[in-house]
């Protein structure tokens, strides 16, 4: 069997997949690392660990910026600004790259038919740089992420309801949904929406993070075989 019969020959437990994208499809660490110790001198606060800022990643940075460095909410909001006018400044796509082996899944999954989104908690206008810049956009049939101002759109939850009501109105089967992610605010939000997820260990949330998900992978080849599975 050729590879394009290999890939045809598979179905998938799940009618749709929505992805996370922070730590789960990119790495996009360097420059977000940079942007948040550039964000957090500007406001006055001492340089982080880049092991402690790490974990800022995923989850809605104005949250971060409110429980990580205990800003008050105004002083919260003025350094998500910030942090959006250096991000579009730095490039959106600077230092980031796709995950080993993320891409191939991706193009597989597509080619078997199974429709995919993003559901992020990034501002939708960096997701859909970074999924066209890496040339990710094509096996998608939307792009979704959080509203470009912070207070809006910002919940996980929002956000998968969001990906699976533009998915509906595209003709897409929700009936069975999975989210891929690797962070608490992605198995709680899917919680909330009746998805199950499935945890991403490579990402940038602490083991006991995935508590209440579905399964926890450790590699690319071994969400494969969660998302794909051979013909009978």
């Amino acid at each position: 069997m050729d590879a394009d019969s290999a890939v045809h020959a598979v179905r998938s437990p799940w009618t749709c997949i929505l992805w996370d994208v922070d730590g789960t499809l990119i790495d996009a660490s360097e420059g977000i690392l940079r942007r948040l110790t550039t964000t957090l001198a500007h406001f006055g606060h001492p340089p982080l660990p880049r092991a402690e800022l790490a974990h800022w990643i995923g989850p809605p940075m104005l949250e971060s910026f409110q429980t990580m460095s205990g800003m008050a909410p105004g002083q919260a909001e003025a350094a998500v600004a910030f942090y959006r006018q250096v991000a579009k400044a730095d490039g959106y796509e600077t230092g980031a790259h796709v995950y080993p082996g993320m891409a191939d899944l991706l193009r597989d999954i597509a080619a078997a038919g199974v429709p995919q989104a993003t559901a992020s908690s990034k501002p939708e206008v960096q997701v859909l740089t970074l999924m066209q810049h890496f040339g990710l956009d094509g096996y998608l049939q939307a792009i979704v992420g959080a509203a470009s101002e912070a207070k809006d759109r910002g919940l996980k939850s929002e956000v998968i309801a969001d990906a699976l009501g533009r998915l509906e109105r595209a003709g897409v089967d929700v009936s069975r949904p999975v989210l891929v992610g690797d962070r608490h605010h992605d198995v709680d939000g899917g919680a909330e929406r009746d998805v199950p997820v499935i945890f991403a260990r490579w990402g940038f949330g602490w083991p006991h993070e995935s508590d209440g998900a579905a399964a926890s992978v450790d590699t690319p080849d071994q969400l494969r075989r969660l998302l794909l599975v051979a013909e009978d």
